[in-house]
């Protein structure tokens, strides 16, 4: 054995480390084919030359260059996963539902509270059978009322179960979805309806969201006569007898949801299965500037980000899912297309963000998917809890906190007396049996993250992802104790990260290595809709979907979101800023609600608008003594502003912000950002030059202050 080992050494020794892994390469290749094509083959040495760096594995992008830059998953790095192992005949939504359907056909599926004399009482389930049946009606009726495969159906309304089933018609007869975000405006939704000519439209009557009151059916037909492509509108909920009429001359006609399915059952027919490069969706993203774009999702892009995952996060018939995320994003869709796979329960929130907290308790999920704007409002709500409690409650939260904190540090189970004792009144507040968080959509602070490890218990991943790539392109693995990152590649996609030279990012940095991150796989969307232009602009020759946003690669093959390369600005002085990392420290801060960081190269130094936490500001008020007639007084007081700014500085020094990116002067508004005034996307991100505009008289007046304190300091 000593002699072999040896053998092997000295075979080693004049071989250089590209010399190595080219010969690793090398083995893995099959003769020829009589197509002259070259094959991978397993290698049973591979693992002495693969490179694999904890959670991926490292590969050449090209073998000529001998640039090894390009990263996957350590669970599949020879093959990048587009069908479920267990499953490979499964290429499409339809397929994906139908496997569910036969396996599952008679558990619990979609979930809806019932109101009953005005209560809302328990959940009431239909079965995946049920569920099966009622997407063959939906389907049948569209059929019925001649609306041709391959035409783009509109789904605007907020999660419901009839959300589901008519996404799952629209797989099973070739039709393709185009959710419609209940919070957009009158005029995106015009735009989106006719650059997609959508012909059908499901809504909904009006939503009783708290967030606004969105008369849904009433806003169509405000303008549906500049809507020619539209033939049909679905109501769901509506009453048979009411609904309304539509201009003779615009051949549009209204039915019922309860309609269309009793038309669609009496005429019942076979379904047109899609293939997997047909179009599934197309999902309007709306970003900060400009018209939404359509990114275009074929059924083999979402089959295969799904399978991919499946290799990381598992789950099982027993679990149940909380729906209450939009379904018109990428992270919800895709997160019911997983579950269905496996026979989880969805259970569908009232519609109203106000009761989510009731719907946990009823329907006690064991999987809670969520995003940092509430985890961080999860985080405050609990600290500022446990301050107010004072004396032996508060030192026993920390001596709980720390021990279990410890203990998983160490590698230990943590104590259950410490759950006993604290935290199962805390895991109470989310329904009592949560096994699994998951976070999406924008970065979750490390501070926050270890917080709900210790608090939950179970499960807490981040990922990271965008519509471009069908959701998930990294996230992290079970098990993995480290936080503070995004975990490593999906299997079905491959990542490497790209010198931004004006940024100071390159593949050489030491200790890691910095660039744009890039993504190629099957995941990859078929292109923006009739935009050929913006889609060359995203992906270029190679396949390679260049993302905007700034990564480096952690020890373990973790990637890390560091930094943004669209958004970025630069200061008077010639450092570059990026505002959203700012922002994203000072959520933490107890007064802010939402805050937006502003800069630019006239000046040397950053200011901040906060939307404060009304409660906690007048509670902080009401401690200090200070007399005031309304929230918009209170943020006016130089006492209140100077209070949260001190508030900022202690979370950025916690933070380790450098002196420049510390804002300098802040302004305290009553008034939230919101998608009504314009100062959000539909995915709560702040609208940087709407937000500039709306707030120029504030900002110009920070930095006349700023100007003005400099000028009265003292000189040395």
């Amino acid at each position: 054995m000593a002699r072999q080992q040896q053998q092997r050494e000295e075979e080693r020794a004049p071989m250089g480390a590209a010399q190595r892994r080219l010969r690793a390469v090398s083995g893995h290749l099959q003769p020829p084919t009589e197509s002259g094509g070259v094959d991978l083959a397993a290698n049973p040495t591979a693992g002495e030359y693969a490179h694999v760096q904890g959670y991926s594995a490292v590969l050449p992008e090209k073998l000529q260059t001998g640039k090894w830059n390009v990263y996957r998953s350590a669970k599949s790095p020879l093959k990048l996963i587009n069908r479920f192992p267990d499953n490979p005949d499964i290429g499409t939504l339809h397929d994906n539902f139908v496997y569910a359907v036969e396996t599952f056909r008679d558990c619990r599926y979609l979930g809806t509270r019932v109101c009953v004399d005005g209560t809302v009482g328990d959940y009431k389930w239909m079965t995946y059978g049920e569920a099966s049946t009622s997407r063959t009606a939906i389907g049948s009726g569209l059929i019925y009322h001649g609306i041709p495969e391959g035409a783009r159906i509109g789904l605007y309304f907020i999660n419901r179960p009839e959300w589901t089933i008519v996404d799952h018609a629209c797989a099973a007869y070739s039709y393709v979805s185009v959710p419609l975000y209940d919070t957009l405006g009158p005029d995106a939704v015009q735009f989106i309806v006719n650059h997609a000519t959508v012909q059908a439209i499901f809504c909904v009557p009006q939503t009783l969201s708290t967030v606004s009151f969105n008369p849904y059916l009433n806003l169509l037909l405000s303008f549906i006569t500049q809507m020619p492509c539209v033939r049909l509108i679905v109501v769901i909920g509506g009453d048979n007898a009411n609904m309304p009429s539509t201009p003779t001359a615009t051949g549009v006609e209204i039915i019922t949801y309860s309609r269309l399915l009793s038309q669609g059952k009496m005429s019942s027919q076979s379904f047109r299965p899609p293939k997997p490069e047909d179009i599934a969706t197309i999902c309007y993203t709306s970003g900060t500037t400009g018209t939404p774009k359509g990114v275009v999702l074929s059924h083999g892009n979402l089959i295969a980000n799904v399978a991919g995952s499946s290799l990381v996060i598992k789950f099982y018939p027993s679990d149940v899912y909380i729906s209450y995320l939009p379904l018109a994003h990428i992270y919800e869709r895709v997160n019911q297309v997983s579950v269905v796979h496996y026979g989880v329960a969805i259970g569908f929130y009232q519609g109203d963000n106000l009761k989510l907290m009731d719907d946990l308790a009823a329907l006690r999920p064991t999987v809670f998917p969520s995003v940092p704007r509430l985890y961080n409002r999860i985080y405050a709500a609990i600290t500022n809890a446990v301050k107010e409690s004072g004396g032996l409650k508060e030192r026993l939260f920390h001596a709980a906190y720390n021990a279990k904190r410890q203990a998983i540090i160490n590698g230990r189970n943590p104590s259950p007396m410490w759950d006993r004792l604290v935290f199962n009144k805390i895991k109470a507040r989310l329904g009592g049996r949560v096994r699994l968080m998951t976070s999406g959509a924008s970065p979750l602070s490390a501070d926050v993250m270890e917080f709900l490890r210790i608090c939950f218990g179970g499960e807490v991943l981040e990922g990271y992802g965008m519509t471009e790539t069908s959701c998930i392109i990294s996230a992290m693995n079970i098990g993995d104790r480290l936080i503070g990152h995004v975990g490593s590649p999906n299997p079905s996609c491959e990542i490497k990260l790209v010198d931004v030279p004006e940024m100071n990012y390159t593949s050489e940095d030491e200790p890691y290595p910095r660039g744009e991150i890039c993504v190629r796989g099957p995941t990859i969307f078929c292109g923006y809709y009739k935009d050929e232009i913006q889609t060359r602009e995203a992906v270029d020759e190679d396949g390679w979907l260049h993302t905007g946003d700034i990564g480096l690669w952690m020890p373990g093959g973790r990637l890390k979101i560091i930094d943004r390369k669209k958004n970025i600005f630069k200061l008077a002085q010639g450092e570059y800023i990026a505002p959203e990392k700012i922002e994203n420290v000072y959520a933490k801060c107890k007064f802010i609600a939402q805050s937006f960081i502003y800069g630019d190269s006239l000046n040397s130094s950053l200011v901040a608008v906060v939307a404060v936490e009304p409660d906690v500001l007048k509670a902080w008020a009401a401690s200090e003594g200070i007399q005031h007639e309304d929230l918009r007084q209170l943020c006016a007081d130089p006492r209140a502003r100077s209070a949260v700014l001190a508030e900022m500085v202690s979370i950025g020094k916690e933070a380790q912000l450098r002196g420049f990116e510390f804002a300098k002067a802040v302004t305290l508004v009553a008034e939230p950002f919101t998608l009504e005034n314009g100062l959000l996307t539909p995915t709560f991100k702040v609208k940087r030059p709407q937000a500039k505009a709306y707030f120029a008289k504030e900002i110009a007046d920070m930095y006349a202050q700023l100007r003005q304190a400099e000028q009265i300091k003292p000189k040395l």
